[in-house]
Formats: structure tokens, C-alpha cells, sequence
């Protein structure tokens, strides 16, 4: 169950492999289960590409404050980050969900929070999409998760199979996943968090995989998309 997961969420994940929809499917989900504040924060100053900034006005309408960059200009996408960030670090009445840029260069960015954020208040999620050249084999993901470990001064807790080709998606897809990430799991001994799906797959996975089985919905896709 998310509510069990530790109090600050990090999310990480190479380009492409559905971080940002995966963290806002994930926060949406984790407000309609707890009660008080809940906040997500957009750290990609790297990739310009489905941010969940986007959505803003969604988070809002749901009670979820947002928070991204430190200048409110709708003409302008600059790489800052807010003083906000480290608010709900600070504050543990707030449920907090933080959306790491794809690579070590973006993970600096909460090395910079690293010292505010205690051992045992953080949970870091591995978004892995084993249809993605960079992270297709055991050997490529155990070096991003390193390299994210190391510019970002935290350690990966869990592991999320998001293996998928968007609507085109199978059960054979995310099964090659699943065996991706689970020859991780047993590498690094980091525990499978999260199998994602999109909702209609659900019933056709089998029972017995290692971690739950997360469904989610396209927020960061048009239908045209």
C-alpha cells in the first residue's frame, strides 16, 4: 500500500521510462488515501518533455500543492528551483512526492536537499522501462541507479517496473520487465515496489509477482497522443 511507503516519495528514472506519469498517478492516488497535506515537486530542469508542472491546475483542483519553478511565467521555462522545495522536507505533516530529473546531471538537484531529508523519512523509487535502450539490461540499470545514488547523496529503496509502449502496451512487455527488474532486485538487494499497468491489463497479470500491482491512468498523454 502507498500509505505505508515512507513519508517523502523520491522518483527516479531515465528519459522516457514513465517517471512523471507514474509519480502523478501515484500522488493522485495517495490523496484520495490519507488525510492532510499532500505536495508534489517537479525537479526536471533537464528534460522540457511531460513534466508533471504541466498539470498544475489538476493538482491544485485535488488538493495537492504544486511546486516547480521559482519564476511564475507561463512564457518561460527556465532551470530554477523554488525556495518551496524544501518546505514540505521540513514539515512532516505533509505527504511528499518529488520528481527527479532522468539522469545524474538531474539528480544533482536534490543532492542539494540531501542533508534535510533523515535516513528514515524517504523512500527513493527506480522507475525502469526495459523497452528503453539505456536501461535493457541488469548491468545499465545498476549503473543509473549508482549514478543517481552518487550525485544525489540518497540510496534507491525500490524498484518500479514500468516496462511499456504507451496504449500499445502487452503482458508480455511487462513480464520482460518484471524479469529485468527482479534480476536487480537480487543484484542490489533493492525490493520490486510497484509493477505499473495501464487498467485494462490488471486482470490478466499473473498473481504471484513480486510487488504490487500498481494500475494507472494516462494523465501526462492526450488521447491523440
Amino acid at each position: 500500500m502507498i500509505t505505508n511507503d515512507k513519508r517523502i516519495r523520491i522518483i527516479i528514472g531515465h528519459y522516457g521510462s514513465g517517471k512523471s506519469e507514474f509519480a502523478i498517478n501515484y500522488v493522485t492516488k495517495l490523496r484520495k488515501e490519507v488525510e492532510g497535506k499532500v505536495a508534489l515537486s517537479d525537479l526536471d530542469v533537464v528534460n522540457v518533455y511531460f513534466r508533471t508542472r504541466e498539470k498544475k491546475e489538476l493538482l491544485k483542483s485535488l488538493d495537492i500543492l504544486p511546486i516547480d519553478s521559482s519564476i511564475d511565467a507561463p512564457t518561460l521555462d527556465l532551470p530554477a528551483i523554488s525556495g518551496q522545495i524544501s518546505a514540505p522536507i521540513n514539515d512532516k505533516s505533509y505527504n511528499y512526492i518529488m520528481d527527479v530529473g532522468g539522469d545524474n546531471v538531474g539528480a544533482r538537484v536534490i543532492g542539494r536537499f540531501h542533508h534535510l531529508i533523515e535516513e528514515n523519512d524517504y523512500d527513493m523509487f527506480c522507475v525502469v522501462n526495459a523497452n528503453r535502450e539505456q536501461t535493457q539490461t541488469a548491468d545499465k540499470v545498476i549503473n543509473h541507479i549508482r549514478a543517481i545514488e552518487k550525485s544525489s547523496g540518497l540510496k534507491v529503496t525500490g524498484l518500479i517496473n514500468n516496462t511499456h509502449l504507451i496504449r500499445s502496451t502487452t503482458v508480455e512487455d511487462i513480464l520482460r520487465g518484471q524479469a529485468l527488474v527482479s534480476e536487480v532486485s537480487k543484484l542490489c538487494n533493492i525490493p520490486v515496489k510497484y509493477v505499473v499497468c495501464m487498467e485494462n491489463l490488471v486482470s490478466e497479470l499473473p498473481k504471484d509477482l513480486e510487488g504490487e500491482v500498481f494500475p494507472i491512468q494516462l494523465y501526462m498523454r492526450e488521447a491523440w497522443m
